[in-house]
């Protein structure tokens, strides 16, 4: 099947621009001696999984399901972290990773017993209160008030026994400049319990992929983990494994005026780009421009009853009509893991766009897919 043959709406992994990443990634393990693993928050097609499995070391999941799958489809190291466990999971959740990592010492002395009779290694999340973003507060686990890990101030050294590793998540698209702010802030906190450690998790939120990111720093950083304190260094990026290597498709279906010109989509913000009204985010259009950089410009809706289910104002050569097709870029990560079928909407066709061109659907989706979930 070609691209342009694609249903719609669809969204399309590319198989090359995702090894590109990899590559990338790999690269990193190879020249450090780190181990990268895929945060399957952002990314869970596991049909990519045997290709992700050549170049990282596996996965890590927020509760059980991601751990299911990332057991199941990758089969390699298999790390957790959840705020809080429930008591009905945990057996299953340790039985089949090899990290389990907990938000707080309640946490810890609940459960540690039982991760460690059964072999697993046990980490503490640990919160440096050292923010690096700026303007979303929603994504920053460092925020006053952040429900995410143990900070100095009640940190329980005595109660450390069996902990092997300590864990920070901080940071979200951010460069490598942040990392080194953060881990000074670790060693600020923490640095004192480091050298009873094993290894160290950097977390995820590295946009290690991106090309302006230097990878340079990164891997100091990392080293002085090693050298210094001789722990074995873990990352968990999940953007960057799928960064920029994805596609969502979509069909114009009517056009209309109101003080501008407007095109509805067959795909939706709300349903099955999220992070658009989220973040907020302004996804890359291929084949346009900013509001007013070309000759026409219109507002690129979705066919929800939600006022605000709008993509963003894009310009183009031509006047949009009824079955244009458009495709946006850097659609693989945080899309198909948050879409929704609110107000009924179909989910998108899941496809892949092979290294040699060829694309085929892995996925399709109907009436079943928004029944299933309301009732039986």
């Amino acid at each position: 099947m070609r691209f342009d043959e694609l249903p719609t709406p669809c969204y399309v992994v590319d198989e090359g621009l995702l090894e590109k990443n990899l590559k990338i990634l790999n690269g990193v393990m190879q020249r450090t001696g780190c181990k990268i693993v895929l945060a399957q928050k952002a990314f869970s097609m596991f049909s990519m999984y045997p290709l992700i499995g050549q170049y990282l070391s596996g996965t890590t999941a927020s509760g059980l399901y991601e751990a299911r799958l990332g057991f199941e489809e990758m089969g390699k190291e298999n790390h957790v972290f959840a705020p809080a466990y429930r008591e009905d999971e945990i057996d299953e959740i340790i039985s089949i990773c090899d990290h389990i990592i907990f938000n707080s010492f309640s946490q810890l002395d609940k459960f540690k017993d039982k991760a460690l009779q059964a072999g697993k290694k046990v980490g503490l999340r640990i919160n440096p209160e050292c923010s690096t973003q700026e303007g979303h507060e929603i994504y920053d686990p460092c925020a006053p008030g952040s429900r995410f890990g143990v900070t100095r101030e009640h940190f329980r050294p005595d109660l450390l026994d069996g902990v092997s590793g300590l864990h920070f998540h901080t940071l979200c698209q951010q460069n490598s400049d942040d990392l080194e702010t953060t881990l000074h802030a670790v060693e600020e906190k923490f640095g004192e319990w480091l050298p009873q450690m094993e290894w160290i998790n950097f977390g995820g939120g590295h946009h290690i992929t991106r090309e302006d990111y230097d990878i340079t720093l990164l891997e100091k950083c990392i080293g002085k983990m090693q050298d210094v304190y001789g722990l074995e260094v873990y990352l968990e990026p999940g953007e960057a494994v799928a960064l920029n290597a994805g596609y969502l498709i979509t069909t114009v279906l009517d056009t209309h005026l109101n003080s501008m010109d407007i095109a509805i989509l067959d795909t939706s913000a709300s349903c099955h780009m999220p992070d658009v009204l989220e973040m907020p985010y302004r996804p890359p259009l291929f084949d346009s421009g900013e509001a007013g950089e070309k000759p026409y410009t219109f507002r690129l809706g979705g066919q929800t009853c939600l006022a605000g289910d709008v993509i963003g104002d894009y310009s183009f050569d031509a006047p949009l009509k009824s079955g244009d097709r458009l495709v946006f870029g850097d659609m693989a990560i945080y899309s198909m893991v948050k879409n929704t079928t609110f107000n009924g909407m179909a989910l998108p066709a899941l496809a892949i766009k092979e290294k040699n061109g060829d694309c085929k659907v892995v996925h399709s989706f109907g009436y079943q897919d928004f029944k299933m979930r309301l009732s039986r």
